[in-house]
């Protein structure tokens, strides 16, 4: 029996690409040292508001601190918020008697650093995208070890503190396919084709923008849709209220015969299977043979991860940080990158079809992704953090 009991404080939230994360760490952490003691400090109005419960951790939640970045109303009130907030975090960290705390950045993180670093609790941070965002950058400061998704992040850190590449710490149902992957990538597809109905030995694409669709892949994709089904099967996740669009399109190109829902069986043939959105993404990827797609953090890791072979499209907003996530996996050859403005239906037919006629060329993709992929990030991050611990008890 461990006499070693850690009190860890997580921090961060607000989306997926955050609290997942968080999550994948927090798991590992428990299954690492089961006399651990760990709770996390973030928002009540982001995603870790009920995902955090659901994992049966306890949430301390504190108000949303975005830092300013123009001169307005808001900015008039941070540094009162910012003080009231950090006073906050202080004494959730003083009940928590916290030995370290671990953020992944988000609203929430940035206050927990500030506090855990004037009491002179050791930081730990998570990096998952390719350009850090304003938290981390602020962490980053005072870690004491930094690990990242990726190399380059752009960090600065004091002298001495450790940064390692350690992956993207692996949501539960992409780290099991992971492992099914490894032991057996067929049985894998086969068991999730027959789940959703698809044919296991033709290829398939999946689409996906996401939650919430993306336009540009949903009109190009779906434009394209005769060329593509000569080849492959297609899923396409249109994200919600966006569906009629697609369908309407991929019936003017291949005709309605070709349309089909998710999981239904009552139109054999019909091989373009549309739905908002698949709670079991996992199973879409277990069949795909390619699959396009934005290039969120996120997104980009899981698909190496999995060996899975992408078109990338970022997202063309702010400065650009989307194709920053995607560049290193294409760079090591295991994928595309397009640019949105070229992405339409043209570019799909005259580049998606002849990809999946050549199976030399999509295998060599997938290995390469495979390659630069990391599947162990979470109990990478979980060790490191549990070592700290130890050390700050002395």
């Amino acid at each position: 029996m461990s006499t070693f009991s850690p009190n860890i404080v997580l921090a961060g939230g607000g989306t997926a690409g955050h609290v997942n994360p968080l999550l994948a760490v927090a798991s590992a952490i428990r299954r690492i040292e089961p006399s651990a003691s760990v709770s996390v400090i973030g928002t009540a109005v982001g995603l870790e508001r009920d995902l955090v419960p659901a994992a049966g951790l306890e949430l301390d939640a504190i108000e949303k601190v975005p830092f300013p970045r123009r001169p307005n109303l808001d900015a008039l009130r941070f540094p009162a918020k910012w003080r009231r907030e950090t006073a906050r975090v202080r004494s959730i960290l003083e009940t928590r008697k916290a030995d370290v705390v671990v953020g992944f950045g988000g609203y929430a993180s940035a206050p927990v650093y500030a506090a855990a670093h004037a009491m002179g609790i050791p930081v730990v941070i998570h990096e998952q995208n390719a350009r850090a965002g304003m938290a981390n950058k602020l962490g980053a400061r005072w870690a004491a070890y930094i690990g990242t998704a990726y190399d380059g992040t752009g960090l600065r850190t004091r002298s001495g503190t450790p940064v390692e590449r350690v992956g993207l710490p692996l949501r539960p149902a992409i780290a099991d396919l992971c492992a099914s992957f490894a032991a057996d990538r067929v049985a894998a597809r086969d068991e999730a084709a027959a789940q959703l109905g698809v044919d296991p030995n033709r290829p398939l694409v999946l689409v996906t923008g996401g939650s919430l669709g993306a336009l540009s892949l949903n009109r190009a994709v779906s434009g394209a849709a005769a060329d593509l089904l000569k080849h492959a099967q297609v899923i396409h996740l249109t994200g919600r209220g966006k569906i009629d669009e697609v369908r309407a399109a991929v019936a003017a190109s291949a005709g309605e015969g070709a349309l089909s829902g998710l999981f239904d069986e009552s139109r054999p043939g019909a091989d373009y299977h549309v739905a908002e959105y698949l709670e079991r993404i996992d199973l879409a990827f277990s069949c795909a043979a390619l699959v396009i797609c934005r290039s969120g953090a996120g997104s980009v890791s899981e698909l190496a991860a999995l060996g899975l072979p992408a078109v990338y499209v970022p997202l063309p907003i702010g400065n650009g940080e989307q194709r920053f996530n995607a560049q290193p996996v294409v760079e090591a050859g295991g994928g595309l990158m397009v640019a949105d403005k070229d992405f339409d239906a043209d570019w799909v037919r005259a580049n998606v079809p002849g990809l999946l006629a050549d199976p030399i060329r999509l295998r060599q993709f997938g290995e390469k992704a495979w390659g630069y992929g990391i599947r162990d990030a979470a109990d990478t991050m979980a060790l490191r953090v549990l070592d700290i611990a130890r050390t700050s008890r002395g």
